[in-house]
């Protein structure tokens, strides 16, 4: 009886572990993949054990803005590699015009959709600029009101 044998390519990039970079690289890339609350752990637990290695996180964390952003840097490395991966060609001419149709059309209602939102939060700081004048308007009427006496004619 004859056994099947499957040829397998052990040289195939799939068959080896990626490992992109040096190790900064590599651990600065899994803090990434885990979010802010993994750099700060990471930062507390340096201070812990030895704190000149808490300090250097801190001002890495610091310097690279990940400590301030309201995005985790790990959204910012998927979205690079998102758009590289888009802006690859698939080989399809047809499926690649639409793609770069889609991608554009996409962009274009993004830039809309930021454009509405920045006229929204204008318009909304002045409706409450407008408020505030009036409150003030209105106080300075009732104060003015509160400083001037009371002056009746002598008899």
């Amino acid at each position: 009886m004859t056994t099947s044998s499957t040829n397998i390519d052990y040289n195939a990039p799939y068959a080896r572990p990626v490992r992109e970079g040096n190790w900064f690289k590599r651990s600065e890339a899994w803090l990434d993949e885990r979010g802010k609350g993994a750099w700060i752990a990471a930062m507390v637990l340096g201070f812990i054990f030895v704190w000149p290695v808490g300090l250097a996180l801190l001002a890495y964390m610091i310097w690279s803005k990940r400590m301030f952003s309201g995005n985790c840097a790990s959204k910012r490395h998927h979205s690079r590699h998102t758009m590289r991966a888009a802006m690859s060609s698939s080989g399809n001419s047809a499926f690649d015009a639409y793609k770069a149709d889609t991608l554009s059309r996409l962009e274009e209602e993004q830039s809309n959709f930021e454009e509405f939102l920045k006229r929204l939060r204008d318009a909304k700081d002045k409706a409450e600029f407008d408020q505030f004048m009036e409150d003030r308007a209105e106080r300075s009427v009732v104060d003015d009101a509160a400083d001037e006496p009371d002056t009746k004619p002598a008899k």
